[in-house]
């Protein structure tokens, strides 16, 4: 049996091993082959890359192996190497840090200059002032006295010929002199560093400026002459009273060219550059006296003059034309001035000069009779009420503002309260409130109640501290109580809370004229947001406007040297704005009509004319107001003081009030009295006595002087603008026959005649 199964196994088929199941699939065996040899690809060249850098490195070092050095030429060449890193560190430095500086010169006329000169007419065509450069630059440095020449270097860069544009030896002397004074006593900058700042910069104490200046400094150094930089700093520099340059300076100061000043003079122009303003002649001449008594030192000590060259200055000053009688209206020129910066700045760029003859709604009489009727209420009840400033604005209806007081004395402070000083307008702020009321469909018969009310922790209060129950709003307006206003803003809010309400009123107010930031809060319908005097009046003009809001502006006309009209407020000014529908503005002349004649502001009552206004007191007494206006006029008066302290109980019925009423008095004489819309003509009560303490007689009211009536400046503008078209068609004609005749003369030409020109 074995065997024969054995035969059976040798003849039966051959079995085969079972095939394996291969790891990755077919399709994927080719990528797998790329991925690998990508993979020995990359290893290699790291490996390659390596090897190249490491050898390269060898021999780098066997190369440099053959510089070395010891000893004392080591300590000779690493300091070399380290002076060289770092120089070119700074470098860089210094190139970041010039590129803002050379962006200055970017423009190609930088020589000439930018500011403008600006000749101001009153509104009668009558010159009133100037702003702007007064400058002549016309006067070679030769012709310039040579002991002005002097002075200037000695007192301003006394090595201005020797240095490069930075003195540093003066600089570090002046450092010096101001570690040991522990101030600043001393002024390092060079004469082509302080052109640079005239010319380029501005006058803010700045790292940045500084380093500017020298940059700057160092390039006119490159562009220009010693003598050319000298000349643009004796003509550009800033000399106070307007005028720029020792040349404008000098007849500012003294009635004569720089050609002619004499050696006390010449030391007080040179004094000038310092401080302009503080050493100023014709401001503070004591001050200029011992300014110019320094120079003279200076002359002396630079060795340029002896001190017997020089003994006659010191024994006869110096003395400067008195312009203390020249009652220029300067807070009306500074903003008229502002104006007419932004209007030039948007003049087609075919209007390039820089020279402009601007005519003003400024009224000279009504001016100085607000000013003397701040002075004089100030000086008889200022210390009183413990007031020291007042603001006043009086304007036309259409916005042009034809007198402006910024403070009590321009020459004590330049700093304008009429259009920069932000004060909070107390209850003459409630116009807005209720003018945004009537516009939500309240009227003047309305009844709101007058009673304890609070919002959240807030609890406003009545002046008298008392409550009159159900009051409507024309009788709320007129007795000032202060919980109607704030009552109104929670119901302008139509049930979405008091916040949606004064925003309809912060809306509204910005609409007539305030331009300043009203924040929201609790107590803003009774004033608790800051306004300005001007912005304030001239949002004021919208209710005799029939509400139509306008523009409180000052410029009427410009025109260049060369009498060419580029700009009209009428034509080219922003035009009137419709805010209030006119039945709003009627009722609302109603109400406050009620608030002159049986309201808080009976002192301001007009004999025989019908007057709306405002009275405005805040808390502590720090503000008192009156805003008021006629069918002819609006005007603003604040009282107060800067420094926020309060006043003695003043309200804005009391000296607002009075002094409102003098100058508006004052300026209805002559003119035709408008009737204010919405107001029916009508007897007006007697104004009250003045009820002051130490109230004294009212001196009578000086009459106004006949000027032209409205119509009349109406035709005679006309009349102006009639010669202009006729002087533009005349000229263009002109042009015209010139271009037909031309041809004409060119043919009549011999040949002989027309090859001579071309040979010309």
């Amino acid at each position: 049996m074995p065997e024969t199964n054995n035969r059976n196994d040798d003849k039966s088929p051959e079995k085969k091993p079972p095939e394996k199941t291969p790891l990755v699939p077919p399709r994927f065996g080719r990528l797998q082959r790329f991925l690998l040899d990508l993979d020995s690809r990359i290893d290699f060249a790291i490996f390659q890359t390596g090897r190249a850098l490491r050898e390269g490195y060898e021999r780098f070092s066997a190369f440099m192996d053959r510089f070395h050095v010891s000893g004392f030429r080591r300590v000779v060449v690493e300091l070399a190497s380290e002076g060289a890193t770092l120089g070119t560190a700074g470098l860089v430095v210094l190139l970041a840090l010039a590129i803002p500086a050379f962006q200055e010169t970017s423009d190609d006329d930088w020589l000439k200059k930018s500011e403008l000169a600006v000749t101001f007419l009153d509104r009668y065509g009558n010159e009133v002032g100037r702003r702007g450069i007064r400058h002549n630059d016309s006067i070679p440095l030769e012709d310039f006295p040579d002991h002005l020449i002097k002075a200037v270097l000695a007192t301003e860069d006394r090595r201005f010929y020797e240095h490069f544009g930075i003195d540093i030896a003066g600089t570090l002397r002046a450092l010096s002199a101001n570690a040991r004074a522990g101030g600043v006593v001393q002024g390092g900058s060079s004469i082509t560093q302080q052109l640079a700042k005239n010319l380029f910069l501005n006058n803010e104490r700045t790292i940045e400026r500084k380093v500017k200046e020298a940059f700057l400094a160092i390039w006119l150094e490159a562009r220009l002459t010693k003598n050319q930089i000298l000349k643009l700093y004796l003509d550009r520099a800033y000399m106070g009273g307007g005028a720029f340059g020792v040349d404008a300076a000098a007849q500012y100061y003294f009635g004569k060219s720089a050609r002619d000043v004499n050696l006390a003079e010449a030391a007080m122009l040179a004094g000038l550059f310092k401080a302009p303003t503080r050493f100023a002649p014709h401001v503070n001449l004591p001050a200029a006296r011992a300014r110019a008594n320094v120079v003279l030192d200076n002359l002396v000590e630079a060795g340029f003059m002896t001190e017997g060259q020089v003994f006659g200055a010191r024994r006869h000053p110096a003395t400067s034309i008195d312009r203390r009688d020249e009652r220029a209206p300067n807070y009306y020129l500074d903003w008229a001035f502002d104006e007419v910066k932004k209007i030039v700045e948007k003049l087609p760029k075919s209007v390039n000069e820089r020279v402009f003859v601007v005519r003003t709604g400024l009224d000279p009489n009504i001016q100085r009779e607000a000013e003397n009727a701040v002075e004089t209420a100030l000086r008889q009840y200022g210390r009183e009420y413990h007031a020291s400033q007042a603001a006043l604005v009086l304007m036309d209806v259409d916005g042009t503002v034809r007198a402006m007081v910024g403070g009590r004395d321009y020459g004590d402070s330049q700093f304008n309260r009429a259009t920069d000083a932000l004060r909070q307008p107390g209850s003459s702020f409630k116009p807005y409130v209720y003018a945004a009321a009537l516009s939500n469909g309240f009227k003047p018969t309305s009844v709101v109640r007058d009673e304890p009310f609070c919002i959240g922790n807030w609890c406003p209060q009545n002046y008298g501290r008392s409550f009159s129950g159900p009051v409507t709003l024309t009788q709320a307006l007129t007795r000032s109580i202060n919980i109607i206003p704030v009552r109104l803003s929670v119901m302008l809010g139509e049930g979405k809370g008091a916040k949606a309400g004064r925003a309809k009123i912060i809306e509204l107010a910005h609409k007539m004229g305030i331009h300043s930031p009203l924040p929201d809060s609790t107590s803003l319908p009774i004033g608790a947001a800051e306004v300005t005097v001007l912005d304030h009046t001239a949002a004021y003009a919208t209710f005799p406007n029939a509400g139509m809001a306008v523009t409180a502006h000052a410029v009427l006309e410009i025109r260049t040297a060369t009498g060419e009209l580029v700009y009209r407020f009428d034509r080219d000014g922003p035009k009137p704005r419709q805010v209030l529908s006119p039945q709003v503005a009627m009722d609302m002349n109603a109400m406050m009509t009620k608030v002159v004649e049986e309201g808080t502001g009976r002192r301001a009552m007009l004999d025989g004319i019908k007057a709306a206004g405002k009275t405005g007191t805040t808390n502590a007494y720090r503000d008192a107001w009156f805003v008021g206006f006629t069918g002819n006029y609006v005007c603003g008066v604040w009282f107060g003081n800067d420094d926020y302290s309060p006043t003695n109980r003043m309200t804005g019925g009391s000296l607002p009030a009075m002094t409102w009423r003098q100058v508006m008095a004052y300026a209805h004489q002559g003119v035709e009295v408008k009737p204010i819309p919405g107001v029916a003509p009508g007897p007006v009560p007697a104004p009250p006595p003045a009820r002051v303490a130490s109230a004294k007689p009212e001196p009578e009211m000086p009459a106004r002087p006949a000027v032209l009536t409205r119509r009349a400046v109406e035709v005679l503008v006309r009349l102006e603008r009639l010669f202009d078209e006729a002087a533009r068609a005349a000229d263009a004609a002109l042009d015209a026959a010139d271009a037909e005749a031309a041809p004409q003369r060119r043919s009549s030409l011999e040949p002989a005649q027309i090859s001579a020109a071309r040979s010309d």
